[in-house]
Formats: C-alpha cells, structure tokens, sequence
C-alpha cells in the first residue's frame, strides 16, 4: 500500500489526532486558552466530512492487515459518531469553553471509538475499547467534582473495569478455542458446541451488555448520568451507547444466531425494555430518567441483532443515528444557567413554553420521537427493527418487545405535560435560547426531518 492511500485510510482518526495536538499547543502558548472548543469542533466536522468522502467513494484498504481496515461500512459508522459529536461540543461551548482537558479527553474518546469500528482482531477492538472508555470516567466529575459525581465516577470505573476483565476473559477462550485473535473467531465460536467456546462467547456478550448498560448490569448508568453535566452526559447517552453498539455489530456482522444465542440476545434486552420504561416513570430528574430511556433503547437495539444478517446492518445504524439525534436534541433544548443540580429536577421544566418557546418545542419533538410517535423518525426506526424480527421468525419476541415498548410512552408524555399544561412559576422569567444551543437544535432537527421524510435515503445506502 502506497503512503497517499495509508494516510487516506486513517484519515479521520488523523484529524482527530491533529485536534487533541492543536489544542494542547494552545493550551501550552496560550495562558487563558478559549479557542480549544473551537479547535475540537473543527476536527471533528473535518473528520467527519473525510469519513463521508470515504464512504461516498467507497474507498477500501487493510492499512494494517488483521488488525485495521476501511471500507464503506466502517466509514459510514464513523461518519454516524462523529457528527453525533459536534452538537455535544456545541453544548459544551458555555461550560467548557476554556478547559482544554475536557476536549482532548473527548476527542481521545472519539478516536477510540473510530478505531473500534474498524478493528479487525481482538487486540485493536480492546484497545479501542479503552480509549472510548477511559476518558469518560475522568469526563464524569470534570466539572461538577461533588460528592454525587466522585461517586458515579467510581461506581462507573469499578463496572466498566469488570466489563473490561470479562471482555479479556471472553477473548483468551475464544483465542483457546480457535487459536485466532480475529475478530472472525467469535463467528467460528457459534459454531462450535463445547463449553469453551459457549462460554467465550457469552463473556464477551456480557462485557457489552455491561457497557451498553443492560439490565442487570445497568447499575452505573443512572448514577453517572446524573452526576455527570449535562454535555457529557449527552455524549455518554449517545455516542458512547452508539459505539458499543456498532462494535457488536462489527464482531457479530450477518452470521446467522443460533437458538440459545437468540434467546439470551432477546430475553436480557427485552427485560431491559420493561425495567428501564418502567423505572424512568418513578423519576424526577430529567438525566436519571434519559439513563432509564437509554437502557430501555439499548434493549431494543440488541433486539435489532435477532434479524437477518442485511437487515441487522440497516436497523441498528439507523437506529443509533435517529436515537443520538433525539437524544442530543432534547439535552440541547434544556435551560441552561443557574444552579445545576436544580435545572435537573423535572420541575424546572413546568411551563417552559411560556419561557422558552423554542426549547419546549424541541424537547417536546424529541420526547415524541423517542417514544416512537409517527411520523416522527423514532416511529421508523422502531418500526425497522420489529419488522427485522418479526421477517426472522421470532414474532413472540417481537410482540413482546412492542408491547414493552409502549410503556415508556408516559413518561414521555409526561414531560410534555410539564412542558405545556403546567403552570409556570411566577418568579421565572423568560429564557432566551443560547446561540449555541439553537446550533445544537438546528445540527440534530434538520438530519431527523431528512430522515424521517426520506426514511429510504440511508436505509438504501447502508
């Protein structure tokens, strides 16, 4: 391979690299650095806009054989979590404006998350899995260092560390099993029937279930949610969520599930999807309750896995693509100032289309949609993944998982009540929109009405 196609393969993760050097020269030169925001979000579209070329052009290279490759899949995947950052960095104008720690760490985490999607072995997906994780227990108590946020740091540490041992463990019987490292074992360890392989193979599910907060193993995610501010949360609830996912559909890919495969890729999800509609009920801040949602849409994601091969490819990028951009929408409607853990309690909410029309407005969309309201893109997204499963055979799981699907309609309603039907306190004035955050709103809405208009536009590319 000649270097010109080298560095266009690692193009993206490059320009992420680029970023975190730009900022730490500021940081260094600069005694009262306030250009890393803009330095971080720089990179970050330009490494989208090269995945995107990437994709378009299909360009495909092995770089370094076994180990890292590209080819339109990868690059589509990239392009998802990458654009899916710069709303997080727009709403992290105001409070992180002049920490440049807080963007390398996040670009740090970016570049693991590129390097996940196109791992080929078992070595650069763990590796990868680092560089997303670690940051982001540092990114919880960056800025709220409280005794609420040392805790949810800690509680996310100690349970991301077990993911991790589970995920090494899982690996060495897979590499006992069939000798390899490539991510292609796990394929060849469905196939086999002895207690090793069986065993690797659900270690390594577990470990993801664990990442992907999957009940049982969803402990951390509702304390570092709340503990954590609001962009980090965003960026935990989105992007983190969504590499996890596309990393198990980069070692799953199109094989076929075996029946007791099936069974534990539809029963813990499906459980997740009743436990986390029905816990957000009993919430009364706003961040806990998206920490319920997102367990609840962790499960239908790992539901989308019971499809055929082609069909689980298409379901879970869209899915991920509709669910970030609801999620950073709602987060970016917010009212920002003020005291934080106040801002948090779903009461603060009680009247905002007095105060805010334009927030109210784009919570109440992004509510909607994630409860998957037609015509709303979470409706289309929902509706690809239950069609995916019902065309596989498994109609009893299906049904189920659209029942259970239906109970987290009132606490999304709820909020729209708050938002609309409840009086507003006397002593709040009105809240003009930050400038950044109508760019956040603007970055999110107008992809999700392309999408929801023109379902057909992506689901036809991927």
């Amino acid at each position: 391979m000649n270097w010109l196609a080298l560095a266009l393969a690692l193009s993206p993760e490059n320009m992420l690299l680029a970023g975190i050097v730009g900022v730490l020269v500021l940081e260094i030169i600069a005694p009262q650095p306030r250009g890393s925001n803009l330095i971080a979000l720089v990179a970050v579209a330009m490494a989208a806009m090269l995945a995107a070329f990437l994709f378009t052009v299909g360009f495909t290279a092995e770089p370094f054989p076994g180990e890292f490759s590209v080819d339109p899949g990868t690059s589509l995947a990239k392009v998802v979590v990458l654009l899916l950052a710069i709303p997080v960095l727009l709403l992290s104008r105001h409070e992180f404006r002049r920490s440049a720690s807080y963007h390398i760490l996040l670009m740090s985490s970016l570049y693991g998350a590129c390097l996940m999607f196109s791992s080929d072995s078992y070595l650069t997906m763990f590796l990868g899995l680092e560089l997303l994780s670690l940051p982001v227990y540092v990114l919880v108590l960056i800025k709220h260092e409280t005794a609420q946020s040392l805790e949810a740091a800690l509680k996310y540490l100690v349970l991301g560390g077990a993911a991790t041992a589970t995920f090494l463990l899982g690996v060495a019987l897979l590499y006992g099993g069939t000798a390899s490292l490539s991510l292609a074992s796990f394929t060849i360890a469905l196939g086999l029937h002895d207690g090793m392989a069986i065993a690797a193979v659900v270690l390594v599910l577990i470990a993801f279930f664990l990442k992907a907060a999957i009940v049982p193993f969803h402990a951390w995610a509702p304390d570092a949610y709340e503990g954590a501010s609001v962009p980090v949360t965003a960026y935990m609830a989105t992007i983190v969520k969504a590499a996890v996912l596309l990393a198990v559909l980069r070692i799953i890919g199109t094989v076929p599930l075996s029946a007791p495969m099936v069974d534990m890729l539809a029963l813990l999800p499906l459980i997740s999807i009743v436990w986390g509609n029905l816990t957000a009920m009993r919430q009364n801040s706003f961040r806990r309750m998206i920490a319920y949602s997102s367990i609840a849409h962790a499960g239908y994601l790992f539901y989308a896995f019971l499809g055929d091969g082609p069909g689980r490819y298409q379901a879970v990028m869209f899915y991920v693509l509709v669910y970030g951009l609801m999620n950073l929408l709602a987060f970016a409607g917010l009212p920002r100032g003020g005291d934080d853990a106040t801002n948090d309690h779903l009461d603060k909410l009680k009247g905002l289309w007095h105060r805010s029309p334009f927030g109210a407005s784009m919570i109440a969309i992004a509510m909607l949609s994630l409860a998957g309201i037609p015509p709303l893109p979470g409706f289309v997204a929902k509706f690809l993944i239950f069609k995916n499963v019902m065309a596989a055979g498994h109609t009893t799981y299906a049904v189920l998982g659209l029942v259970g699907s239906y109970l987290g309609i009132y606490f999304y309603l709820r909020v729209i009540q708050f938002l609309f039907m409840s009086p507003a306190d006397a002593h709040e004035g009105r809240v003009p929109p930050a400038h950044a955050a109508i760019g956040a709103c603007l970055v999110c809405l107008v992809p999700a009405i392309v999408v929801a208009v023109f379902p057909g536009l992506l689901i036809g590319r991927v």
